[in-house]
């Protein structure tokens, strides 16, 4: 288990609010009646549940980076002496262990708020008993729609591009170049590999492009060998894989194996791990493409982009397990900061002060995102970043192109979750 990270944030006392010290429940000033079990003057108890082992154990670098982000706050002196303490919880990518988890942190570590449950199934999973307990389940790491647009679970959003505009972007690039391609369909077996399939499908329709083929494989699978076999049989243009790292090394193999179906691969921006990247061979495999909303430490581009030298360093000082070209690591620290500038809006030091500030961002910047792309959100809208880029792993490294696409400019916000 990670330990326990501590780190200064700012006073947060605003407009006739009193911190309650150590009672749960402000009594007087504007804020009076709401929760502040987990904040204190001088601390902010957070919890975060991981898969730091099991088959997404991948994403275990997501709390590195954040635990970095943490430590790079505090070196700096913190403001006002509030220090935040993080606290982490390993639920092995299982749903009902992530609720026990949760209800550990609520309940015997006393958390001001969850930031982060990993991966749709455990998060969905815990999402009904925060809001029966009214603790923020904040910037969950996953990028189901429901998140968005569920107004009957105030107390969880999400942080990272939905699936549904991680897909449009994929359709809108099939549409413009290969206005007739054909798909064939990898995706896991559940609401992350529905959403972002059923996603896809919608954007394409009414055009030339389509889906000939699809496969689905459970978490629980050994491996995607048949899957990709029959795949391969459609001898489609395309192969988007909707895949978790595991799984995307998988298809990598296989697809490198299958000398006769030379498509484009396309994968999903959560499964592209250095690790999986490092096994594919593109000496087999036919172009490959992803999506990309945040820097990538690993892009020369960026070597003298003070952002990501802090990270850089960051890491090295307080995360010195995590690789600093983990996609996965440098998405822990950019939700990271952008859960602090959360705080730092907050009206109230309350768990009601941070649900409805998370729920009122407006074009806030997070220095290791994008150029172009920033934090909003507002009414019927629960979805902080609907922007990105394309990218191409070529020569061993990711490489962003085009522009950056709004996806809420070009398709419309997303109204509804994915019927999947």
């Amino acid at each position: 288990m990670l330990p326990a990270v501590v780190v200064l944030l700012p006073a947060l006392l605003l407009g006739g609010c009193r911190l309650a010290g150590a009672d749960e429940v402000v009594r007087t000033g504007s804020c009076a009646g709401q929760q502040s079990t987990g904040i204190t003057r001088d601390a902010i108890r957070v919890g975060g549940v991981y898969p730091l082992s099991g088959p997404a154990s991948a994403y275990g670098a997501i709390a590195s980076g954040v635990r970095a982000y943490f430590g790079y706050v505090n070196a700096g002196g913190g403001v006002d002496g509030r220090r935040i303490e993080f606290v982490v919880r390993d639920d092995g990518y299982q749903p009902a262990r992530a609720v026990e988890e949760a209800r550990r942190l609520v309940e015997l570590e006393e958390v001001f708020a969850i930031f982060q449950t990993v991966g749709t199934p455990s998060t969905a999973a815990v999402r009904d008993y925060a809001a029966r307990r009214r603790v923020p389940q904040v910037f969950v790491a996953t990028g189901a729609s429901r998140w968005g647009v569920d107004a009957g679970h105030p107390w969880t959003i999400g942080y990272q591009p939905s699936y549904v505009a991680e897909a449009r972007v994929y359709a809108q690039y099939l549409k413009e170049t290969a206005p007739q391609a054909t798909v064939a369909v990898l995706y896991q077996n559940d609401d992350f590999g529905r959403d972002l399939r059923d996603g896809f499908a919608d954007a394409v329709r009414d055009s030339g492009v389509r889906v000939v083929a699809e496969q689905s494989y459970e978490v629980t699978d050994p491996g995607v060998q048949g899957q990709l076999a029959n795949l391969a049989s459609s001898g489609a243009d395309v192969l988007l894989s909707v895949t978790t790292p595991k799984f995307a090394a998988q298809a990598f193999a296989v697809d490198a194996a299958i000398t006769s179906w030379n498509p484009l691969h396309i994968v999903n921006s959560v499964a592209v791990s250095p690790a999986v990247m490092a096994s594919v061979d593109v000496r087999k495999v036919g172009e490959i493409m992803s999506a990309a909303y945040q820097k990538d430490a690993a892009d020369p581009k960026w070597a003298d982009d003070p952002a990501v030298g802090a990270y850089r360093e960051s890491l090295l000082r307080y995360a010195p397990e995590a690789d600093p070209a983990s996609q996965q690591a440098m998405f822990g620290w950019t939700a990271a900061q952008a859960f602090v500038k959360a705080l730092q809006r907050m009206r109230c030091p309350t768990r009601e002060g941070l649900r409805e500030a998370v729920r009122h961002l407006d074009d806030v910047p997070v220095d290791t995102l994008l150029p172009g792309i920033t934090l909003s959100t507002g009414p019927g809208d629960g979805f902080p970043i609907e922007s990105m880029m394309l990218s191409r792993f070529e020569d061993g490294r990711w490489s962003p192109f085009g522009k950056v696409i709004d996806t809420r400019a070009v398709f419309g916000p997303v109204r509804t979750a994915s019927a999947g």
